[in-house]
């Protein structure tokens, strides 16, 4: 055997047949990939070994013990790209995209060093044991090959021939199982568990590369497609609600990671947010249950692409790193047209996911990032500063601002990992075995604790009486990997269609004046910005947007997911499969009417991109909106005289 082992051909076939029961091992431990047939299980088993004999195969071109180090190395690299992955897919329940990997995106993650070691299990070193045999065998001279030996560049043609053939058997096989799966597919699931981690991400690069040359071909023309299909669903404004609030501030707070079961959950008999609940029941509060988020890749970025433009996030990476330069007609931008200052207020630093960049194009008269807030270390959470300090730090900048106008506030505390000192929780922690979810309820408890005190300030200086005031969740806080928790915290099987369920997030608007109450329509973050601009009397029929107004007797109920599923009082498309929203039955059979709403979300998600990834808006301005332009706002913070020189403490 070590005589086999010793020559080029023995070793490159010990390390692929390691690589492949790594990888089958991964997919089956550490992804839901969503396994329905012997055919996906089978070209799961089968999709590592493609590549592995293919760019393991390129080492053995070089001669002798030359040829062995090369093995090794594409073999690491090879796993630290699944391990990459798995990691990711931990929180995100999704895997790295080539935009995921610019710059300040990059910078993003190494500021998320706590939550990125609190996904890492010392159990994770296995994944690497074949690379460190391979070493050992190599070092301790187990092996001894031969340092004049080498196969024909012939046989090696052969070798790599015989990868490629192996690819396009098993994408022969998937296009089997799933038809146009190359060319149709958002779920990057699908690539993954029909050709694997490797094949993903070129899959994945090529399709990166192709979305950066479609705003250098893109022009004028192409933006008439998509106003073509806007205006044909966009809904009137109801008259019972149209511009009840005209003239008031407008007030975001957004409730990181807050996922709607929390309103009104009892954890051991006590309410886990009693203030936002009683928010929730407020007369003037128009509460919608059936609020979905539709985040991707970008998560809260994605969240207030939605919500300031009515567009939705990228399938690949984040809008707000990629495509920060676009010209925008955003909320911030449309509301200065009709006399609004603007700010956002977020206790991190102003560079995290390009906001200093992206805001300037949303039209943002003002960033309050970290560099206004006291940042000691009791006030700092892995994320920023906590949310008590930062709404009573936030005070005196509110007061700042220019009547009336458009706020935003992000808190921080409420993220995964979710980490709380025992002397600032308030409520015992659930008791399901999985840290993450048990200390979630403490944090929301502790946002609650932090809302309510904010709230209260906005009632004794007068503004809460002129503000419309809004809270909504920007994504889901506990992701489908916590599923056995989640069966124990909501008492039924947390199934895939439980799972989609559980992606509502709170979306309450207080109205002064305006009767309140439970609204039960359907819909999601990308008609929030059509719902507010109505609410303050602003009608939208000539922007670009593809939300439409909440309230409105036209609103279709229609939930489109970033990865093309969707969600509709009626029926469902969770997976890949069909359900009765109703029951939570599985439909076996696809209708007519399935294959078009199908259609709709796709060819909707496809038109927003093609807005994002062209640039689109920079060739149409509509009637009465004054472009944005971005050179005019400075983020960096004004040191006055009686001011500090120092620099803020990080």
């Amino acid at each position: 055997m070590l005589t086999f082992l010793s020559k080029n051909y023995g070793f490159f076939i010990l390390a692929v047949v390691l690589f492949w029961l790594k990888s089958v091992i991964a997919y089956e431990t550490q992804f839901k990939l969503g396994i329905e047939n012997t055919m996906q299980q089978f070209l799961l088993i089968i999709n590592p070994l493609s590549t592995a004999v293919f760019f393991m195969g390129l080492a053995l071109f070089a001669k002798g013990r030359r040829s062995f180090i090369w093995i090794i190395v594409i073999d690491f690299l090879l796993t630290f790209v699944l391990f990459a992955n798995m990691v990711y897919y931990r929180f995100f329940s999704d895997f790295i995209t080539l935009p995921n990997l610019n710059p300040k995106q990059m910078q993003n993650m190494g500021d998320m060093g706590g939550s990125i070691l609190a996904l890492i299990h010392w159990t994770d070193i296995l994944f690497f044991a074949d690379v460190l045999i391979l070493i050992a065998l190599l070092v301790f001279g187990i092996i001894r090959p031969n340092k004049e030996s080498r196969i024909r560049a012939r046989k090696v043609v052969g070798v790599l021939t015989l990868g490629v053939a192996m690819f396009f058997a098993n994408l022969g096989l998937a296009e089997i199982d799933r038809p146009q799966l190359l060319t149709r597919t958002f779920d990057r699931n699908y690539i993954v568990k029909y050709l694997g981690m490797t094949n993903y991400q070129i899959y994945d690069a090529v399709k990166s590369t192709e979305s950066q040359t479609q705003k250098a071909l893109a022009d004028s023309s192409d933006v008439n497609e998509v106003l073509n299909y806007t205006k044909s669903k966009y809904a009137a404004p109801n008259p019972e609600y149209f511009g009840k609030a005209k003239g008031k501030n407008v007030i975001y707070i957004h409730l990181e990671s807050f996922q709607q079961f929390l309103i009104n959950y009892k954890l051991n008999g006590e309410e886990v947010t009693p203030f936002i609940n009683s928010f929730f029941k407020d007369q003037n509060t128009l509460a919608f249950t059936n609020f979905f988020h539709q985040t991707g890749q970008g998560k809260t970025a994605d969240a207030e692409m939605m919500l300031e433009n009515s567009l939705y996030g990228l399938s690949q990476g984040s809008a707000f790193t990629t495509k920060g330069s676009n010209t925008f007609q955003s909320a911030p931008g449309i509301l200065a047209n009709y006399g609004y200052d603007s700010a956002v207020f977020h206790g991190n630093y102003k560079s995290f996911w390009n906001r200093d960049e992206v805001y300037k194009h949303f039209g943002y008269n003002h960033f309050f990032d970290a560099s206004y807030y006291d940042m000691n270390d009791n006030d700092v959470s892995n994320y920023g500063l906590k949310d008590k300090p930062f709404f009573k730090e936030s005070e005196p900048y509110i007061e700042s601002l220019k009547q009336p106008f458009y706020a935003k506030f992000i808190t921080l505390t409420n993220h995964f990992p979710y980490p709380i000192d025992s002397d600032e929780a308030s409520i015992a922690p659930a008791t399901t075995g999985d840290s993450s979810v048990d200390t979630y309820f403490q944090t929301a408890r502790y946002l609650d604790e932090s809302v309510k005190s904010f709230v209260t300030y906005l009632k004794e200086t007068g503004l809460y009486d002129n503000s419309v005031i809004v809270m909504y969740g920007d994504h889901y806080g506990i992701s489908d990997n916590h599923a056995s928790a989640m069966t124990k915290i909501l008492g039924k099987d947390y199934n895939a269609y439980e799972n989609a369920q559980a992606q509502r997030v709170p979306f309450m608007v207080h109205v002064p004046g305006v009767k309140g109450g439970v609204k039960t329509q359907y819909g999601g973050e990308i008609d929030v910005l059509p719902t507010m601009l109505h609410l303050l009397g602003i009608d939208t029929k000539n922007y670009l947007q593809m939300g439409t107004d909440l309230l409105s007797k036209d609103h279709k109920q229609l939930v489109p997911f970033r990865n093309g599923d969707f969600i509709s009082p009626t029926y469902s498309l969770i997976g890949g499969k069909y359900y009765n929203q109703t029951t939570g039955e599985p439909v076996e059979k696809e209708t007519k009417e399935m294959e078009a709403t199908k259609d709709t979300v796709s060819k909707e998600l496809q038109l927003s991109d093609s807005v994002l990834q062209g640039d689109l808006l920079r060739f149409y301005t509509p009637e009465g909106f004054k472009k944005v332009d971005p050179s005019k706002y400075n983020y960096n913070k004004k040191k006055s005289d009686s001011e500090d020189t120092t620099e803020t403490t990080k």
